[in-house]
């Protein structure tokens, strides 16, 4: 009989254990997919809407030997930063900034670019 008790009470505990267990059980985790879809919405989508067309348009308003020697690098309080990979080049698009940029105004207005900065590299 006592063995029964000391039996009954483990099964008992063992309840409890599992019972508890299941209290603390995590939440069910986000699952990768969603978090990279809320990213997208959230975080991405806004910025391609606002800069997307920009670097369409920037394809579009350099002569293609221009365009194959540059890069838009980055785009940040109303500067758009460029990446020329020959000096040349490089001083030709300086000279050409002020008609880019103008460019650029009247066609991405959302962008608000005030500014083009070219660099070596």
């Amino acid at each position: 009989m006592r063995v029964v008790k000391i039996i009954m009470d483990d099964i008992k505990e063992l309840c409890g254990v599992i019972e508890w267990r299941k209290k603390r059980a995590p939440a069910e985790s986000p699952r990768l997919g969603e978090i990279a879809g809320k990213i997208i919405e959230n975080r991405l989508l806004p910025q391609y809407t606002r800069f997307g067309g920009l670097i369409e348009l920037w394809g579009q308003l350099l002569p293609r030997e221009l365009s194959e020697h540059s890069r838009l690098e980055d785009i940040g309080g109303g500067c758009l930063k460029v990446a020329v990979d020959s000096p040349s080049y490089l001083y030709e698009l300086q000279l050409c900034g002020p008609e880019l940029l103008e460019e650029v105004q009247k066609h991405c207005p959302r962008a608000r670019i005030t500014e083009i900065k070219f660099r070596a590299g």
